[in-house]
């Protein structure tokens, strides 16, 4: 690998889709690494495992350091060659609004499908109330996406930026593994075809998960 040549390690399926679309959207050059999930487990195989102590994945590679965590490498991908584009500085109007929904995606949108994804498999009776409270909260989360895309095209506002493309998988990908009914939310159905039609959406999904078909309905 060339000095300064970003290398993505990428899992199928998975939340390292969005360092592949952030590139793409950027223009940014990289080298691709793909691995599949255990076709068991679903989990990472022994090859991702090796590289991180939680076999986690996205990990990119550059200058000889080795980076994990989608957000931290949304980060410092934006900040190493984004030129100031896709996020906003404090001196913007809605720089806070970025703030808060990049961070929603990892802080509320990604873990209460996680949870529901998980309690959901527990064979709990629909009363059970540990179900109904996962649900709930899941119903508050999306009711809340719902309620900004009414007011604005894309989370941080008017303008696509990487809060975006943080939170997309959750609502897109993450339901292969979680089924979740998005026929309620017809502004979060919208947002979704917006973004479907982005060419670098497209480019990213068909270098890193070729077979798979975006749940964008």
């Amino acid at each position: 690998m060339k000095q300064g040549t970003l290398k993505i390690h990428h899992l199928g399926h998975s939340q390292s889709e969005r360092i592949l679309w952030l590139c793409e959207e950027l223009g940014v050059p990289y080298e691709l690494v793909k691995y599949d999930r255990d076709p068991v487990t679903q989990l990472s195989p022994p090859a991702l495992k090796a590289l991180h102590p939680l076999g986690a994945a996205p990990l990119i590679e550059v200058d000889g350091m080795l980076l994990a965590e989608s957000a931290a490498i949304v980060e410092f991908i934006l900040n190493r060659y984004g030129n100031e584009r896709l996020q906003y500085g404090s001196a913007h109007p809605d720089y806070a609004s970025y703030l808060y929904w990049f961070h929603f995606a990892n802080g509320n949108l990604q873990p209460v499908m996680g949870r529901s994804m998980m309690v959901g498999r527990c064979g709990l009776a629909p009363d059970h109330p540990v179900l109904t409270s996962v649900q709930g909260r899941l119903d508050k989360v999306l009711a809340l996406v719902e309620a900004r895309l009414a007011e604005n095209d894309y989370l941080a506002g008017s303008e696509f930026t990487a809060a975006d493309i943080m939170s997309v998988f959750s609502l897109t990908t993450m339901r292969l593994f979680h089924p979740v009914d998005l026929a309620p939310y017809p502004n979060i159905l919208a947002y979704l075809q917006r973004i479907g039609n982005r060419p670098a959406y497209q480019r990213a999904l068909a270098k890193g998960d070729p077979d798979m078909t975006p749940l964008l309905t």
